[in-house]
């Protein structure tokens, strides 16, 4: 008589060649999906543009201000004399983020001047200029 084994005889050695190559390939998926993953873009505060923050001029009422450039980020706690804005927008993970701020100082309840790292410079087209003309064929 013969004695029986209840010992699982081990894979073919294809068998597990391929599932270590399986295994391989998607651990190596896994990792190369991982620098896919979509982030958010991080933006805090009003958008400020130079051409908008250019349209504040000295003798503006608060209201007339808080409709061009919205309410202020930085709400004046103690000082009620000054507003100020801040803007924040990070994109991407290696870009650097865009920031811009502006300060209005009032006095009398109208604005007396504004300061900002905004310049015309960066504006592009003013608001009020007109669009050049298409060039003729």
């Amino acid at each position: 008589m013969k004695a029986i084994t209840l010992a699982h005889p081990s894979p073919p050695l294809s068998r597990r060649r391929s599932a270590v190559r399986i295994s391989l390939a998607s651990a190596l998926l896994g990792a190369l999906l991982c620098g896919c993953v979509y982030r958010l873009p991080i933006q805090q505060g009003n958008y400020l543009g130079a051409d908008t923050v250019a349209q504040v001029k000295p003798g503006m009422t608060r209201t007339q201000v808080r409709y061009l450039l919205g309410t202020p980020m930085v709400p004046g706690g103690f000082q009620n004399d000054r507003w100020d804005y801040q803007y924040y927008l990070k994109t991407r993970r290696l870009q650097a983020p865009k920031r811009s701020r502006a300060t209005v100082y009032f006095r009398d309840e109208v604005v007396e001047r504004i300061e900002s790292d905004l310049s015309a410079a960066k504006a592009g087209t003013p608001v009020n200029q007109p669009a050049a003309p298409p060039p003729r064929s």
